[in-house]
């Protein structure tokens, strides 16, 4: 089997799928070496039957929605069975864009590891988490990555009590062994950072991804528990009064306007190549997953 790339995502994100895997591919001066598959929720009945179910999250219980905007990331965990539990993958969020050759990634020396990330930064980093948004997995050592099981383990189960697993220590990678974990350059998974060195660049930050600017915010921000800033207690006011997304706001602008144009060169690219047509963007345009401008600034 050859190593391969592997898109996670949903309906709401699988237009940055497309246009990631077109990047990986046009990117790479290895391109038939590798193959990059999506992984959808819409495939895995494990997860549409969990709709609506509780699940353990960051200590809180929360109801589990597939049509949340990252209802796709538990999907991080599915490459090593995917792959037979044999040879190299690299696993992405949607909205991993490659400027670099992910074949440089894919066919690295390990070490030894069975996982290699970069750490999460800021508080999240200093505690200790990972970021899987971006892992190359050595798939052999990864057996106990069993997807279903592992999912279901964050639901309360059937006759009551505590899940056995919180989505949050699951997702950091917090319950693997540390010894089995690589570190690699930050530019694998830059954090809305575009420089000449990026590699992979991961517009991680929802509210202002480059395709979604002006649209209504469809995804529920995290909460915490701190007292201050108060913004946290409101959050939890409003979605009770009115629901998830109902006065939640919208999308806005990129900071760096690179980023936007690079994005946008990606799906100019995709048009010329016939791997989208402007009929299917027309549709992401209609259901709210692409700004209402895009046509526009590809045509720009």
């Amino acid at each position: 089997m050859k190593p391969t790339v592997f898109i996670h995502t949903n309906h709401k994100q699988k237009l940055g799928a497309i246009i990631s895997r077109y990047s990986m591919r046009r990117n790479s001066a290895h391109a038939d070496e590798f193959d990059v598959r999506f992984i959808e929720v819409k495939d895995h009945p494990c997860m549409l039957e969990r709709e609506g179910q509780s699940y353990l999250r960051d200590g809180e219980l929360r109801p589990w929605v597939n049509n949340d905007l990252q209802s796709f990331t538990p999907l991080r965990f599915a490459p090593p069975g995917l792959m037979g539990y044999q040879g190299r993958a690299v696993v992405v969020d949607p909205d991993v864009f490659a400027q670099g050759d992910v074949w440089d990634l894919l066919s690295r020396d390990m070490g030894g590891a069975a996982v290699m990330c970069r750490p999460k930064s800021g508080r999240k980093g200093r505690k200790g988490a990972w970021a899987s948004s971006v892992m190359l997995l050595d798939c052999a050592k990864l057996q106990h990555w069993r997807f279903e099981e592992d999912f279901a383990a964050m639901f309360v189960p059937p006759g009551g009590g505590k899940p056995q697993r919180d989505y949050m220590d699951w997702i950091s990678l917090k319950l693997e062994n540390p010894a089995d974990i690589g570190v690699i350059e930050n530019e694998w998974n830059d954090f809305d950072h575009l420089t000449p060195d990026t590699k992979l660049l991961h517009n991680t930050k929802r509210y202002t991804q480059p395709w979604k600017t002006g649209l209504k915010i469809d995804f529920r921000p995290a909460d915490t528990f701190q007292l201050f800033p108060p913004r946290h207690w409101l959050r939890r006011a409003r979605r009770a009064l009115f629901g998830d997304y109902k006065f939640a706001g919208t999308y806005k602008s990129h900071p760096d306007p690179a980023q936007e144009k690079f994005f946008f060169e990606l799906v100019q690219g995709c048009l010329e190549a016939g791997e989208i047509t402007r009929a299917q963007l027309e549709d992401e345009i209609e259901q709210g997953h692409l700004r209402e401008d895009a046509l526009q600034l590809v045509s720009a």
